[in-house]
């Protein structure tokens, strides 16, 4: 088997990870734990895996102390605040509602990309900017949760933009560690301070799960969402980055809302509804204009 048929299959299984997560994470919380609670153990356990191969590595390079506070601020952005808005705001939305939010962070990434880093826009990413928030507020604003239990479908969508929004921040600051830093060192780092961040908002929320009393779904839907939609997916993730072009794993991205879709309607956990369906072409075809390149 080919280098590039093993990262066609990993890019496939991190957007079938990623897709599942949704309704996973949707079964635990927030009946049996506290979305805040689900976060944590994903933080802690990731950052324990990440420090254990740390210790069978042979890298010997140390990350400089000048570093720590751009780490630090790249963990808050895609560790800790990332994790707890999106858990926050799934828990009162509905998994595809969710799963279509989030596919607008490329174009998230190009207005942070145009305001910090002076990247110019041209009129078709413009256009496709407006095109794909305006799918964004659709869902936002007229989203009923019919079909799911979507307890505050506005303002889990708004706390789903908001984990849009941040784990873009964390896109930018990543891009500068790791073109500097060995990926297991930085990643490390950043689950470490990771838990300190999050610590505080969901220790009592994770202490609280009762793990004795607690069903085999429901054990088996965590232990998805921190072995495989969290570290499993970082994993992968690597190995398809490394091999194939970027316009390439951005197709296993787009692919994420759809197969999420598929797995929330064919467990009858959602169903798709006209609001869902309109946001979800709106951002879809502002995602594709964003991604046109001048010639």
């Amino acid at each position: 088997m080919s280098k590039r048929t093993v990262a066609i299959i990993c890019g496939f299984l991190v957007a079938l990870f990623y897709a599942y997560n949704f309704t996973a994470a949707k079964e635990v919380t927030p009946e049996h734990v506290g979305p805040f609670g689900l976060a944590w153990y994903r933080v802690v356990a990731t950052c324990v895996i990440f420090w254990g191969i740390s210790l069978f590595t042979k890298s010997k390079e140390k990350i400089p102390y000048r570093e720590l506070p751009l780490i630090a601020l790249a963990a808050f952005c895609g560790v800790g605040f990332n994790m707890v808005t999106f858990m926050w705001g799934l828990s009162l939305t509905s998994p595809i509602s969710a799963s279509v939010l989030m596919v607008s962070t490329p174009i998230i990434v190009l207005v942070l990309s145009a305001l910090f880093l002076k990247e110019r826009l041209h009129s078709l990413r413009i256009v496709g900017i407006l095109i794909g928030f305006s799918g964004a507020a659709l869902l936002t604003l007229l989203s009923t949760g019919e079909g799911a239990e979507a307890k505050d479908p506005f303002l889990g969508n708004i706390l789903v933009l908001v984990n849009a929004i941040s784990y873009g921040i964390y896109i930018l600051l990543a891009k500068r560690l790791t073109a500097k830093y060995d990926v297991f060192m930085l990643m490390k780092w950043l689950y470490f301070f990771g838990v300190l961040i999050i610590t505080p908002f969901g220790i009592s929320q994770g202490l609280e799960f009762e793990i004795t009393t607690a069903s085999t779904e429901t054990l088996l839907n965590i232990g998805y969402v921190v072995i495989f939609a969290t570290f499993g997916t970082y994993m992968l993730n690597i190995i398809a980055i490394r091999t194939l072009k970027p316009s390439v794993v951005a197709v296993f991205i787009y692919l994420q809302p759809l197969l999420a879709t598929f797995i929330a309607v064919g467990l009858d956990k959602d169903v798709i509804t006209w609001q869902k369906l309109v946001a979800g072409l709106l951002i879809f075809t502002g995602v594709f204009l964003t991604g046109i390149k001048r010639k």
